[in-house]
């Protein structure tokens, strides 16, 4: 084995996103979009639900369950990726504070796209009130982060002109 070869993989950071990771961050910007704007009634059928324990199956509740679904699967396909591929590292103009910012935003925004649906589907299948406390609490906070994350997109763009939405395009 020569001075050079290792049994360890190359943790260098990738210097951009696969073409996978940008088509399911993609997929999941569609299904929340469809969530918020289209599908989010679940509120008053949640509570007929547990009003009369009767479980209300109409276009909404079937498409946000679904929807749901998808996106809990879609990110876990894109944790995989993640883990696998890596991620490109955060553009040298960022300041310190505004990489840590980012990092605590990301992991706070996949942990959210893991619990709500979770969440969810708890509430929805088995009647468990908290958890439908919990969806929309979580809810409310996935799109103050989206906002913030959108918001530093655009720093990065114009303020900063990294050019960073490129990465994801």
């Amino acid at each position: 084995m020569s001075a050079t070869a290792s049994h360890f993989p190359d943790t260098t950071a990738p210097e951009g996103y696969s073409r996978l990771q940008k088509v399911l961050h993609w997929a999941v910007v569609g299904l929340l979009l469809l969530q918020y704007f289209v599908f989010d009634r679940m509120g008053r059928m949640f509570h007929t639900l547990m009003d009369s324990g009767v479980t209300t199956w109409t276009v909404t509740s079937v498409a946000h369950v679904v929807i749901g679904v998808a996106v809990l699967l879609l990110v876990i396909a894109r944790l995989g990726l993640r883990a696998r591929h890596g991620v490109p590292d955060a553009p040298q103009e960022e300041p310190e504070p505004f990489r840590i910012a980012a990092k605590l935003a990301h992991w706070g925004i996949y942990g959210l796209l893991v619990l709500i649906p979770l969440t969810g589907l708890a509430a929805w299948f088995g009647r468990v009130g908290p958890a439908a406390g919990g969806h929309e609490l979580m809810t409310t906070a996935l799109l103050w982060l989206v906002v913030a994350h959108v918001g530093a997109v655009l720093v990065h763009q114009f303020w900063w002109k990294t050019n960073l939405i490129k990465r994801m395009t």
